[in-house]
């Protein structure tokens, strides 16, 4: 059986999404489970492709089986909350300063492009010019005018990175 792709796929797309899904289910012999026009129509030619001029040969799928039980797989989402030490008293909700700024009340100084900056540390943000921002990084978009890692660009160190 000889496949010509290119007919197959102006045919396939000219069809529904709905004419797609029965298309799938006999090429595929199992429903489809997704609507999606473009990935239907992908996988019906690769699978018309595949019957045509036959598919991978037993050792490519064993080569492929022992690649993917090599693979590390994430199986659940990385935690996004903060491990809180048993005798640090925590609120939820509060956010805890970074370990990388100085005190409330302090000024970073920063000599750039000729001109010495200070910005002030305030309790809930940053003070530079007369304006006050959220965060380093967007102290350091108003002086760079693009956007800059703010520790980075004030060159505070965390913890494990200073000498």
């Amino acid at each position: 059986m000889h496949v010509n792709v290119a007919k197959e796929v102006v045919t396939l797309r000219a069809m529904s999404v709905g004419e797609l899904r029965v298309r799938y289910s006999e090429v595929f012999g199992e429903p489809a489970r997704t609507g999606h026009k473009v990935w239907l129509i992908k996988r019906i030619v690769w699978r018309l492709q595949a019957l045509a001029e036959g598919d991978l040969s037993e050792r490519a799928r064993r080569r492929a089986a022992e690649l993917a039980n090599d693979a590390d797989l994430r199986l659940y989402p990385p935690r996004s909350a903060q491990v809180v030490s048993s005798n640090q008293a925590s609120t939820p909700g509060v956010q805890q300063p970074d370990d990388r700024l100085p005190p409330v009340g302090r000024t970073l100084s920063r000599l750039y492009k000729g001109r010495m900056l200070h910005v002030r540390i305030l309790p809930k943000g940053f003070e530079f010019d007369g304006v006050v921002y959220q965060s380093l990084s967007a102290v350091a978009k108003a002086i760079t005018g693009s956007h800059t890692n703010g520790y980075l660009f004030f060159r505070l160190l965390g913890k494990e990175d200073s000498p």
